[in-house]
């Protein structure tokens, strides 16, 4: 790979950074907030780089899509530089740790290349995962669950569990069936509206949106991505709402619900038909 002029090589590079973050954290030279940090504070900051490294893909933007792989790739040299500090590990055994599960997990590619078909390759992967986690948990039974990450999107945790279960075969054979679990949830959080008992609605609604997760991962349809779409929806269609409402002359919070909901129509009926 060929630097590009006034660029230096990924390795260099990479120390580079290592050298920067080690530097916020030295004593009495370093940054007041880097020192003051913890596993703990930084961990929100690290989930939110990653959605943004996410955005940036849905949004197709390559200049925001490198700027945010670099915050993302600073929450691990800084979660690695407090490790150090521990004496628990440091940057270089988490880059070799990956790069050996990496060999570990690609058999058919380092040590035996087999010509393995796509699908196949999954499930030996996910073979060699189960046996990693099962030797993590001999104090304890193994679990088809276990490794799911509790920090998870309460979303993308739903759907993660789900796929785990379906793995050992406890899972619906087809979509119709959800559909009926659906309804009986439905009137299930409709009860509990009733009781009055927010503990109630609030376990009855959990239950309701878990099914609709199962019912997007039996449509091979990714929730957390078909949330996103529709929060992305509503976001434009409320703004364009706004927006007819100001050419209009008239205040959109002032209007009535059912004047606000003759402007949702109208910016569905123009998206209808400018697609």
């Amino acid at each position: 790979m060929t630097d590009t002029p006034g660029t230096i090589g990924p390795a260099e590079a990479y120390l580079r950074l290592i050298d920067v973050m080690a530097r916020l954290r030295t004593p009495g030279s370093g940054c007041r907030w880097d020192l003051e940090q913890n596993y703990t504070t930084i961990a929100p900051y690290t989930i939110e780089e990653a959605y943004e490294v996410a955005d940036a893909i849905e949004r197709g933007n390559m200049a925001d899509l490198k700027e945010e792989l670099g915050d993302l790739l600073f929450q691990v040299v800084f979660h690695s530089q407090m490790a150090s500090e521990d004496g628990a590990f440091d940057i270089g055994d988490v880059t070799n740790s990956i790069a050996e599960k990496m060999v570990r997990r690609h058999p058919h590619v380092f040590e035996r290349p087999d010509g393995r078909s796509a699908n196949e390759q999954t499930l030996a992967w996910e073979r060699l995962k189960a046996e990693e986690r099962a030797h993590k948990t001999l104090d304890d039974p193994a679990s088809a669950l276990d490794g799911v990450a509790l920090a998870l999107p309460a979303l993308l945790r739903a759907e993660k569990l789900q796929k785990r279960a379906a793995r050992v075969g406890f899972d619906w054979s087809e979509a119709e069936p959800i559909f009926d679990k659906l309804d009986e949830e439905a009137s299930e959080v409709r009860e509990a509206i009733k009781s009055g008992i927010q503990d109630d609605i609030e376990d009855e609604l959990g239950d309701l949106l878990f099914v609709a997760a199962n019912l997007s991962r039996r449509l091979n349809v990714d929730p957390e991505q078909a949330l996103r779409r529709a929060n992305a929806k509503f976001e434009r269609r409320f703004r364009a709402m706004e927006a007819a409402a100001v050419a209009d002359g008239v205040i959109f919070a002032e209007l009535s619900l059912d004047e606000q909901e003759a402007y949702w129509q109208q910016v569905k009926r123009a998206e209808k038909a400018e697609s």
